[in-house]
C-alpha cells in the first residue's frame, strides 16, 4: 500500500516513509491510497484476540510491509505501560457506554497512540535503513505534549521539543510538561493559543533553512501530532476493539449499529472513528462534540469553515482550537480525493480564514456526522447531573461529549446504542470537576484532588499527586514567531 498527500496525490510513498516524515513536503497530510476493508472472517478472528493482537492486525491492514509479529511487539511494549485494559468500556445504562481511554501513563487518550508511536517510528526507520536522528516537533493543546514527552523520553535516536499555549492549558497539564525529565526533551510555553503554536510548528516543517540545517546535522523532522499518520493509525484500533468488545459481551448483536460521540478539537480522534467506519465497523453516526469554540459545528451544519470568530478559553482546554488540522483529510475524501481542490481550500484558509464546501459534499457528510456544541454552563451542568444520576465523574471534555450526545438524542429520538469517548482522567482537571460536582471552588489543584476523591472515591493517580514535589525544569515562555529560532538552537545550529 502506498500513501499520498492530500495536496498532491501523484507522489506516492510507503507507510514507513509517511510515518517517519510526519507531513508531506507540500504541506499536505499523508493518507492511504485506499482504505482496507474488514470482512466477516476478519471480525471473527479479531473477536478472539486481545487488544495488542487487534492493534497488530488492524495496523497491518495499513502497513503490509510489516509482519503481524513486528506490530504486535510494538503494541505489547506500548500497552504494558497501561493500568489493565487499555480501552475499557463502562456500561452506564441500556443505551450508553463510556469508552475510557485514559488508563495510560499520562492519564489522557493521547497515550493510546503516543506510547506506541516511538516503537513504530523506530521500526519504520529500520525498515527504511535510516540512521539519522529524528527530531520530533509537537504543538499541544494540553494532553499531546505530556504523552509525547513521556513516549519519546530517552528513546535512542530521537529528540523531542514541545510547544504549548502558556495560558491555555490546565494547571495539571502544565505541571506534567514543565516537570518532564529526560535527556532528549525540551518544552516551551507560547504566548498565544494552540492555533498559534500549531501554525508556527507547521511552518517550521516547510522552512527551507531549517530543513537544510537538519540535513547538515544528520537530523530529520517528524511530528507526534495527529497530522502524523503514525499517530492517527493506532487510534483507529480502539473504535474497532470497542465494537468487538460489545459484541463479545453480547451487548450488541453481530452487525448491530452503534454511535460514537467524540469530544473534538483537532479532529484526529473522530477521524480515526471515520476510518473504522469506512473499514466496515457498523457505525451509525459519528457525533462531533465541540465546546464554545464551535467552528466544527458550523462547518457540518452550514458548509463553511470560518476561523474569523471569537476564541474562548474554556474548562475543556484541549478542545480550544479553531484550526482543526485533521479535517483536511476528511475534506480530501469528501471531494472524492481531489488534491488540487483540497490544496486550494487550505490556501484559502490560510489567506482568508475561511473556505466552503459544496451542498453535495455537505449532504454526504451529514449522512455520517452529527455536530453540536456545549457551552460552559451546559458542560458544568452535565458533569453535575451525570454524577448525581450515575455516580460517575466526567472530565470537562467528556462532559462536553455527554452534553452534545443528550442534545442529539433529544433532537433525533435515536434508539441506537452509543459509546461516549472519554478522553482524560477527571484528576487532570480537578478544580473544574470539583466545582462542577459540588459548587466548591478550590484554588489549589492538589487540595482539589483530595476533595474530589472524598466526593467520588475514584482513585487519584499517584504520579499526578507527585507533581507537587517535582521541580519545574521548563519555565521559559516565548512568542510564536520565535519557534524557528528555538528549533535551530535545539539541533545545535
Amino acid at each position: 500500500m502506498y500513501y499520498i498527500s492530500t495536496r498532491d496525490k501523484e507522489k506516492k510513498v510507503s507507510g514507513a516513509f509517511a510515518i517517519v516524515s510526519g507531513i508531506s513536503e507540500d504541506g499536505g497530510l499523508y493518507v492511504p491510497e485506499y482504505i482496507p476493508k474488514l470482512e466477516k472472517k476478519d471480525f471473527d478472528r479479531l473477536l478472539e484476540m486481545d487488544y495488542c493482537e487487534r492493534a497488530a492486525f488492524i495496523m497491518g491492514k495499513f502497513l503490509p510491509e510489516f509482519s503481524f509479529d513486528e506490530l504486535r511487539a510494538c503494541a505489547q511494549k506500548a500497552y504494558s505501560r497501561f493500568d489493565g485494559d487499555p480501552a475499557p468500556l463502562v456500561k452506564i445504562d441500556k443505551k450508553m457506554y463510556i469508552l475510557e481511554l485514559w488508563h495510560g501513563p499520562t492519564h489522557a487518550f493521547k497515550d493510546m497512540a503516543l506510547t506506541l508511536l516511538p516503537h513504530l517510528l523506530l521500526l519504520c526507520k529500520r525498515k527504511l535503513g535510516i540512521d539519522t536522528e529524528t527530531v520530533i516537533l509537537t504543538a499541544t493543546s494540553g494532553d499531546t505534549g505530556k504523552a509525547a514527552l513521556e513516549g519519546f523520553k530517552d528513546v535512542k535516536g530521537t529528540r523531542i521539543c514541545v510547544f504549548y499555549p502558556s495560558e491555555g492549558v490546565s494547571n495539571m497539564q502544565k505541571l506534567q510538561m514543565t516537570t518532564q525529565e529526560g535527556d532528549n526533551v525540551c518544552v516551551y510555553g507560547i504566548k498565544g493559543n494552540f492555533d498559534d503554536c500549531q501554525s508556527a510548528v507547521k511552518s517550521v516543517f516547510a522552512d527551507s533553512e531549517v530543513i537544510e540545517e537538519m540535513k547538515k546535522r544528520r537530523c530529520a523532522m517528524s511530528s507526534a501530532n495527529s497530522i502524523n499518520w503514525g499517530r492517527l493509525l493506532p487510534q483507529i484500533v480502539y473504535y474497532v476493539s470497542a465494537y468487538l468488545d460489545l459484541v463479545g459481551e453480547e451487548q450488541l448483536f453481530d452487525g448491530e449499529r452503534i454511535n460514537f460521540c467524540v469530544p473534538t478539537g483537532n479532529f484526529g480522534n473522530i477521524l480515526a472513528a471515520y476510518y473504522a467506519r469506512q473499514m466496515g465497523v457498523p457505525i451509525e453516526k459519528l457525533i462531533c462534540a465541540s465546546n464554545s469554540n464551535n467552528v466544527l459545528t458550523d462547518f457540518f451544519t452550514k458548509g463553511e469553515y470560518n476561523i474569523k470568530r471569537p476564541f474562548f478559553k474554556t474548562i475543556s482546554p484541549s478542545m480550544d482550537i479553531l484550526i482543526s488540522s485533521n479535517l483536511e483529510r476528511l475534506l480530501f475524501y469528501a471531494s472524492e480525493m481531489d488534491d488540487k481542490l483540497t490544496a486550494e481550500r487550505m490556501r484559502l484558509l490560510k489567506a482568508e480564514g475561511r473556505y466552503a464546501i459544496t451542498e453535495e459534499e455537505q449532504k454526504e457528510l451529514s449522512r455520517v456526522f452529527y455536530a453540536g456544541f456545549s457551552d460552559e454552563d451546559d458542560t458544568i451542568e452535565t458533569i453535575q447531573d451525570f454524577f448525581e444520576d450515575y455516580n460517575y465523574p466526567l472530565d470537562p471534555h467528556t462532559g462536553v461529549a455527554v452534553s452534545v450526545y443528550d442534545k442529539y438524542v433529544e433532537q433525533t429520538d435515536s434508539k441506537t446504542k452509543s459509546a461516549i469517548v472519554s478522553t482524560a482522567s477527571p484528576y487532570k482537571f480537578p478544580q473544574d470537576v470539583l466545582f462542577s460536582i459540588t459548587g466548591d471552588f478550590c484554588g489549589d489543584s492538589f487540595r482539589s484532588m483530595k476533595k474530589l476523591y472524598k466526593e467520588t472515591a475514584l482513585e487519584i493517580p499517584s504520579d499526578l499527586l507527585g507533581l507537587k514535589s517535582k521541580p519545574q525544569l521548563y519555565r521559559q515562555v516565548i512568542q510564536a514567531d520565535e519557534i524557528k529560532g528555538v528549533v535551530l538552537k535545539f539541533i545545535g545550529a
